[in-house]
């Protein structure tokens, strides 16, 4: 049975108030050294977890930066579990072991908090590993600190014997005299850590509480993300501590006897016993066992004072003697009262998704279109390759799929009220692509030189596919331009693409590839909303039963670049390349495929690749990377722009299709992923292309291949906000 440390987060930390708050509660602050509470607890219970195990973080969805960069900046990895509101840590342990059941139902649970100050990691790791020795038979075992003085901070067990030993009684903080009295009869202060299998744990949460189980178990989100937050169901659950709910009425309670030193650091006395608690600039004068803590740009004097605790933070200062800092809770409560603005830190306001959206809507419609159409498209019709962050054209060659492209976007803009000047872009954009791109039989050139000559004569499936998109977009403006003629004959003339078998061949060094069957499928898609009756259905569906039947991996749900002539994995590094845009992109595909053929299937696999892709969206910065491999690790940690549109567009459209809470999740996701595309976006409408893992771009023009990408999130982002009757029902170009 392999070991899961379980690192509980849910501390407020009033006692500790003005440095710890609800945005930022003490396990995330630095109180007694260098590193945060939290990040000493996790590289305490890690290396338990090295032998087949998993560490699992259990927090407030609030708390999800401090959380994801706080691991990062120590190099730890964990399955994080985001409670969408606080319910005590009873829900939140059964959460964690249901998440462990799915794994390994009888693998030993290590549940500790995220905000005690035990310097003795390795004494810690070995009490664990004893405790776990009863846990694998069955018993849910706490550890039982030996007490050093009589507390009323702390709960008191009284155990049967010594060592591991059943639980006879627990009981509430007493005061000091009884405190004294209870460590003369042997009882221990409960440090609110446990050992547990996650099966006995759950069995007793069933018996004991079951609306806390219930709760915990349907709010865990479908397997795969390492970031998941639970649905808001979870919500449902009684606010109760374990104590409560399971350990005092459970026939399994067990405590470890432990001597180590161990705190809570409850209050500001118990940092200053640490000897590491004093922060910042401070002059102390004839000052005598002072706590001392303010923030950068502050310096504090002191003169003639006695054991006091002066904290100071940018917006509140807190004076107090440090034999009352239990007392802080009082003056917390009068500032409720008072000035509760000083109960938080000043939190900037996160843009909702119909928020971001009307932003984004803006930035479409006042600044990248008219740039685009403008400076972005020749006096011949022909679309710039890219242009300069200051507006300006770059002299370069020309490739179909961007003129292609660009049509679909200017098309897509009318369709969305745009009252700019899409039609002529539009028709002078089919124009050029039809008198320069298109060969004698009838298939597109892949790439032109700036002056007109043909710099590759080849025709592209890929290119193909966007040509067909062009025009069902041409098509669908009701623009009179004949594309429903052209789409049947370039169909019809992808027979030179036929090979035998399910799947098209494509031109160069990889023939078989999921790529060019994704964009046609798209444009198949595109054409089958136009022409009901021109027998775009039969080639949606071959591709989609290409997909179903060889390209999506069967047991890891995700679907690679490159494949051979069977369209098995291609050999090497080639056939493990996972891209995480293409998992949503092609899960949005199979999504609007699921809609309008009503298969289970296609939505099932769509699915599957989103949660497949999610282990490419990086924790920290919230964007979904270049490329991972096939078990899901990162192969490359650049991320460009399109991935986050695809991320956006696979996330709206399973919220369609899902249920209350899965759709919130998937809307959360939405929202995240519109707000990482807006890191890329420019105000006067351009964009960076390629961000680097430092969150550096690299400076280059704006390429208008993205533009499409843009467009196609923006269609999606409208058409989920009406489909789901949110008050951005209107949202358009107009």
């Amino acid at each position: 049975m392999a070991f899961y440390p379980v690192i509980m987060c849910g501390g407020a930390g009033t006692r500790l108030w003005p440095a710890s708050r609800p945005s930022r509660p003490k396990q995330f602050v630095p109180l007694a050294g260098n590193r945060t509470l939290f990040q000493e607890a996790a590289l305490r219970v890690a290396p338990l977890a090295d032998e087949g195990g998993r560490l699992v973080v259990v927090g407030g969805i609030k708390h999800r930066e401090a959380i994801v960069a706080q691991l990062a900046e120590i190099g730890l990895t964990a399955q994080i579990l985001l409670e969408p509101e606080a319910r005590d840590s009873a829900p939140a342990m059964a959460a964690a072991a249901a998440w462990v059941a799915r794994v390994e139902p009888d693998g030993v649970v290590a549940f500790v908090a995220s905000d005690h100050h035990i310097p003795d990691h390795e004494a810690f790791r070995s009490a664990v590993k004893r405790a776990a020795e009863g846990a694998r038979e069955g018993s849910i075992v706490t550890l039982g600190v030996r007490p050093t003085e009589p507390s009323a901070a702390y709960g008191y067990i009284r155990p049967a014997g010594r060592g591991l030993s059943r639980v006879e009684r627990f009981v509430e903080k007493p005061d000091r005299s009884v405190a004294a009295e209870y460590i003369r009869a042997g009882y221990l202060w409960n440090s609110g850590n446990f050992i547990a299998r996650a099966d006995v744990l759950l069995d007793e949460m069933v018996r004991y509480a079951p609306g806390v189980a219930t709760a915990a178990e349907g709010a865990l989100p479908m397997a795969g993300d390492h970031l998941q937050v639970l649905a808001s169901s979870f919500g449902n659950a009684p606010r109760i501590s374990i104590d409560y709910a399971v350990m005092e009425k459970t026939q399994h309670a067990s405590v470890l006897d432990v001597d180590f030193a161990w705190s809570d650091l409850g209050a500001w006395d118990a940092i200053a016993e640490t000897g590491e608690g004093d922060v910042g600039a401070h002059v102390l004068e004839d000052t005598e066992g002072c706590l001392v803590r303010a923030p950068d740009g502050v310096l504090v004097a002191a003169l003639g004072v006695r054991n006091l605790a002066i904290i100071v933070e940018p917006d509140a200062v807190l004076v107090t003697e440090l034999s009352r800092s239990q007392e802080v809770k009082r003056i917390v409560e009068r500032i409720k009262t008072i000035s509760p603005r000083h109960l938080d830190f000043v939190r900037t306001e996160v843009q909702t998704l119909g928020e971001a959206a009307r932003v984004f809507a803006r930035w479409l419609r006042v600044r990248s279109l008219p740039i685009w159409t403008a400076q972005g498209q020749t006096e011949e019709g022909a679309f710039e390759e890219v242009l300069t962050l200051e507006g300006r054209s770059v002299l370069s060659a020309r490739r179909t799929r961007v003129q292609a492209r660009q049509i679909y976007v200017c098309a897509e803009a009318g369709a969305l009220g745009w009252s700019g000047n899409w039609r002529r872009a539009v028709k002078d954009g089919r124009d050029f692509l039809n008198s320069a791109h298109i060969r004698a039989d009838g298939l597109a050139r892949a790439r032109l030189a700036a002056d007109g000559g043909v710099l590759d004569d080849a025709a592209l499936l890929y290119d193909q596919a966007f040509v067909l998109l062009a025009l069902a977009s041409v098509e669908r403006s009701g623009l009179v331009l004949d594309a429903r003629v052209q789409a049947v004959e370039l169909r019809d003339a992808l027979k030179a693409f036929e090979v035998g078998g399910p799947g098209l061949r494509e031109v160069g060094d990889h023939p078989y590839q999921s790529n060019a069957h994704m964009h046609l499928l798209e444009a198949c898609l595109a054409w089958e909303d136009v022409d009901v009756s021109g027998g775009w259905d039969a080639w949606s569906d071959r591709v989609v039963d290409l997909a179903l039947q060889h390209l999506i991996d069967a047991e890891g749900g995700f679907l690679r670049e490159f494949y051979d002539e069977r369209w098995q994995p291609a050999a090497g590094e080639d056939g493990r390349l996972v891209e995480p845009g293409h998992q949503f992109e092609w899960a949005w595909l199979l999504a609007r495929y699921a809609r309008r053929r009503d298969h289970a299937g296609a939505l099932a696999a769509a699915r599957r690749l989103y949660a497949f892709g999610a282990k490419g969206v990086d924790q920290l910065s919230g964007v979904a990377v270049d490329a991972v491999l096939d078990d899901g690790t990162v192969l490359s940690d650049r991320a460009r722009l399109w991935p986050q549109t695809e991320r956006l567009k696979a996330a709206l459209i399973l919220a369609e299709a899902a249920g209350d809470g899965e759709r919130s999740r998937l809307l959360a996701d939405a929202r995240n992923a519109l707000v990482a595309l807006q890191g890329y976006l420019t105000p006067d409408g351009l964009w960076r292309d390629k961000r680097l893992s430092s969150g550096r771009f690299i400076d280059e023009p704006a390429p208008a291949s993205s533009m499409y990408h843009i467009m196609a999130a923006f269609a999606q982002l409208a058409q989920t906000l009406a489909v789901l009757g949110s008050e951005d029902t209107l949202l358009d170009l107009r």
